[in-house]
């Protein structure tokens, strides 16, 4: 059960303490007020829109590191794994199909949107080869090593 108390604004000197009247706030106060701007979450929640001090605004960092190297790659917040794998492949020699995203431990999915799993500015994601697809890259090259007859010339 909420209970509510409304509070009774009267002009007493007592409440005001040096006896001043009440003055409404001049435009010098009220600086920050203005129009109030809304935007509508992934989730269908719509919230008041957060101030930002970067000039582009949404964009993030993120480390991307790999067995031997690491690169440093800007992205929308709001993008999705499978979009940072696309991005990758450009930058790495894997396919977006061979690559293994682990953030916090946890391998992502292509369809999970990187803030909604956490992902913020100058943050850490491991970047694996997958596993099958590195054994079968290496059974079709010994198999082309051990049967010539196998390997098509042009």
């Amino acid at each position: 059960m909420i209970k509510l108390r409304s509070m009774r604004f009267t002009r007493s000197s007592s409440k005001l303490g040096n006896g001043n009247k009440a003055t409404p706030p001049s435009e010098k106060d009220c600086r920050g007020l203005g129009e109030i701007q809304w935007e509508l979450r992934p989730g269908g929640m719509l919230v008041q829109k957060r101030e930002s001090n970067k000039s582009s605004e949404g964009l993030i960092t993120i480390t991307v590191s790999t067995v031997s190297q690491s690169h440093e790659i800007s992205v929308q917040a709001t993008s999705t794994f499978g979009e940072l794998k696309m991005i990758l492949s450009m930058v790495t020699s894997f396919e977006p199909r061979e690559q293994r995203l682990l953030f916090k431990g946890k391998e992502r999915d292509d369809d999970e949107y990187l803030h909604m799993v956490g992902v913020r500015d100058k943050d850490k994601v491991l970047l694996l080869e997958d596993p099958a697809i590195k054994e079968k890259k290496m059974l079709g090259r010994d198999q082309s090593i051990n049967n010539p007859s196998r390997t098509i010339t042009v």
